[in-house]
């Protein structure tokens, strides 16, 4: 059977914790950051991690991450 093709805009968004979880970047921290407090945005550093119910469908666009 061939290889499955990487979904390359999934890939480049997602990346693999040490303990095996995907993580990702939360939106909303790209610009008119003026108006948003202090907390929101230090808040928005932090990664997201992908919830139980896409890992199907993320292990579908991102199989060998």
């Amino acid at each position: 059977m061939p290889k499955m093709k990487t979904h390359r805009g999934a890939a480049k968004r997602l990346r693999r914790s040490g303990t095996g979880k995907l993580r990702h970047q939360k939106k909303n921290k790209r610009h008119i950051l003026t108006k948003m407090s202090s907390k929101r945005k230090r808040h928005l550093r932090e990664g997201g991690e992908i919830s139980a119910a896409d890992k199907k469908r993320i292990k579908q666009l991102v199989p060998y991450l």
